[in-house]
């Protein structure tokens, strides 16, 4: 981590941690896609894959707005989420107990997400950045709405899962 010794220094950084994070994002989401029994659940991260490269390019436009770069950082709370999901992927049977755990992984990354955006935000808002700040609560709802659809889809899902360990 590059020395934070500014506001700046440390908004750079928040960006540049989410930023990665989405990268990463970009690629476990299709392998939780794929190891998804539910066709609701399936869809459900085919659809937060394409809002998150949506929300790729929305950080791009606030690091042009603020006129600085992403810094070169791994984002080592994501990797380490994303870990464990694929740990899932392979110790759980394909089926609805799979499914229930890989809602408890979404879940888990879309907690991390809501807590990144949500400081990002506040931290904009306080800088005077009022536009930037517009579009990182605009992904932070999206990031809300993804943890909201989850838990929606976990209702029926774990029913099924507690009905064929019985």
């Amino acid at each position: 981590m590059a020395k934070v010794e500014t506001i700046q220094d440390l908004f750079r950084h928040e960006l540049s941690d989410l930023y990665n994070a989405e990268k990463q994002l970009t690629k476990a989401l299709p392998k939780m896609a794929k190891a998804a029994s539910d066709p609701e659940l399936k869809n459900g991260f085919e659809t937060h894959l394409a809002e998150t490269q949506e929300q790729i390019e929305i950080l791009d436009r606030v690091f042009e707005m603020c006129d600085i770069k992403p810094q070169r950082i791994t984002c080592e709370a994501m990797k380490g989420l994303i870990e464990e999901g694929e740990e899932t992927i392979d110790e759980v049977e394909k089926g609805a107990l799979l499914d229930c755990a890989l809602i408890v992984c979404g879940q888990k990354v879309e907690h991390y997400e809501i807590a990144g955006y949500g400081s990002a935000c506040e931290l904009a808002k306080k800088m005077g950045m009022k536009e930037e700040a517009k579009l990182l609560a605009r992904i932070l709802e999206q990031e809300k709405a993804t943890d909201e659809k989850l838990t929606m889809v976990a209702q029926s899902i774990n029913q099924e899962a507690i009905q064929q360990a019985a």
